[in-house]
């Protein structure tokens, strides 16, 4: 049960509750949509360009174009998301005093509060990014801080968020640790190019259009005082540096929590995500790229798209000569996120149900668990978000002078690498690599983060030797990207 005031705007309500707005409350798409079970809700010019008439009738409507005017019963199409947390062994140094390491994302936040004697974790929390009410991917939330008074708005979001994630992780201690031992000693923050921006202050308008270049990615050191923030010894706040364009300080964490930069052979590390982030190298040199995968994997922009929650088809499989879909939550599909959507088309391809090509063999959708299909639409997405990536890994590797027989080792970041299956991955040429060398390597961000805590040297810590060894390459300045990229959205023969 929840309550609101008459007159006020439905999106905000929601979003408290994790109701995502993946076009920033804009009305442009249809990822908030809402059911009136009991009750009305009037019909909107948005609603009428976005939903079918039929869809009208049933009571849908965009949940970020409502406003409340009386009592309400409605069905979500959408669940909040799990997020991914930490709970990895590692070696380190002891010092006194506690330290934080946060994780923030463009969706999501995830903090640990540890004993930096001990190294033990002593609180979590996890939040859906408040920003995210403005976009929930990064170009739209780039283009709400390019509006008047919208980088201010997003700055004061998420430090005030993070600041009461602060005080709630010292809150849960509090009783139990005192002394020196108890104070807090440093914060160690990580995040995208855009992310960083809008946290420090730096002007994000560079990232708004070509040629995407930052006006400053480097290390920000702050101190609570300087925030606002009323905790108690003023402790320092670190906002690692990015490591070049999109390639932000959450991708140098994951080099720190893969030790890419220890490694004699070579290793890859790949972030799956909108934004798609790669590192190939070794302990002699590091080269990173980011590439425009788009929010296949992550279920949007697909139609019946959906987040890992319950009711998405997460895996497919064959089984005697037929579809077969796993549904989390064991209950009716409501939808499927990105590791189904790999292994459907994986398996739609082995059934020759998808040709090479993309095109669909028979007729304009195909039928993998009432209601859920696809379409022609959503397999060109995720040629576009597949043939991005690999298109990407190639080109890195040719500017290494190496090709993937030479690659020992490949690491897959978030929770997207946590949950794909790696034959699948190989069938529709996603990953060009064996199975057995690909292993998924959960939160390195917040890994990366927690070793930092550890190591915040400038000149001699583990992170300055890291950037020192990386180089940042734009694959827009490949002269051969685009027709790499063309050859890599096709699917690959049996």
């Amino acid at each position: 049960m929840l309550t609101a005031a008459r007159g006020s705007a439905l999106q905000d309500l929601l979003f408290a509750h994790g109701v995502e707005f993946p076009c920033g409350g804009r009305g442009r798409c249809k990822g908030c949509r809402i059911r009136v079970i009991a009750g009305s809700l009037g019909i909107t010019d948005e609603d009428r360009q976005r939903l079918a008439h039929s869809e009208l009738g049933e009571g849908w409507r965009l949940g970020c174009q409502a406003r409340v005017e009386g009592d309400l019963k409605l069905e979500l199409a959408q669940w909040e998301t799990p997020i991914l947390s930490d709970d990895s062994i590692f070696g380190f140094k002891p010092k006194k005093g506690l330290g934080i390491a946060i994780d923030l994302g463009t969706t999501t936040i995830v903090a640990q509060l540890l004993d930096l004697w001990t190294g033990n974790v002593l609180g979590v929390r996890s939040a859906l990014n408040a920003q995210a009410r403005h976009g929930a991917d990064i170009m739209s939330r780039v283009e709400f801080a390019t509006s008047a008074q919208g980088r201010q708005r997003l700055q004061q979001l998420v430090r005030e968020q993070i600041r009461n994630i602060v005080v709630e992780l010292l809150s849960e201690v509090a009783s139990t640790i005192t002394g020196g031992g108890g104070r807090l000693s440093s914060i160690v923050v990580v995040g995208n190019t855009v992310m960083h921006h809008l946290f420090c202050g730096i002007d994000i308008e560079p990232l708004s259009h070509f040629p995407f270049e930052p006006v400053s990615s480097g290390l920000q050191i702050l101190r609570t005082s300087d925030l606002g923030w009323s905790i108690p010894g003023d402790s320092s706040l670190h906002f690692l540096p990015c490591l070049g364009g999109f390639v932000g300080s959450d991708v140098l964490a994951g080099i720190l929590a893969c030790k890419l930069q220890e490694r004699d052979s070579l290793a890859v590390l790949i972030d799956l995500g909108t934004n798609g982030e790669i590192v190939i190298g070794n302990r002699e040199r590091l080269l990173c790229a980011s590439t425009a995968a788009g929010p296949a994997f992550e279920g949007a922009r697909i139609s019946m798209g959906m987040r890992a929650a319950y009711g998405a088809i997460s895996r497919v499989h064959l089984e005697a000569g037929q579809l077969r879909c796993h549904v989390l939550g064991d209950i009716p599909p409501r939808g499927i996120c990105g590791s189904g959507l790999v292994d459907a088309a994986a398996v739609a391809l082995d059934l020759h149900l998808i040709k090479t090509n993309g095109r669909l063999a028979q007729g304009d959708s195909l039928l993998l668990s009432s209601p859920v299909s696809l379409n022609q639409w959503d397999i060109r997405e995720l040629q576009l978000a597949k043939g991005a990536i690999a298109a990407g890994v190639e080109i890195l590797l040719n500017q290494l002078a190496a090709d993937k027989g030479d690659v020992k080792q490949v690491f897959l970041a978030g929770a997207f690498g946590n949950y794909i299956n790696y034959v699948s991955a190989s069938r529709i040429g996603l990953l060009d690599f064996a199975p057995e060398i690909v292993t998924p390597a959960g939160n390195t961000a917040l890994l990366g983060a927690k070793l930092a805590l550890f190591d915040l040297d400038e000149h001699d810590g583990a992170y300055p030797q890291v950037l020192a060894k990386t180089q940042h390459f734009s694959l827009k300045e490949d002269p051969h990207f685009h027709e790499v990229f063309v050859e890599k959205m096709g699917f690959p023969e049996r």
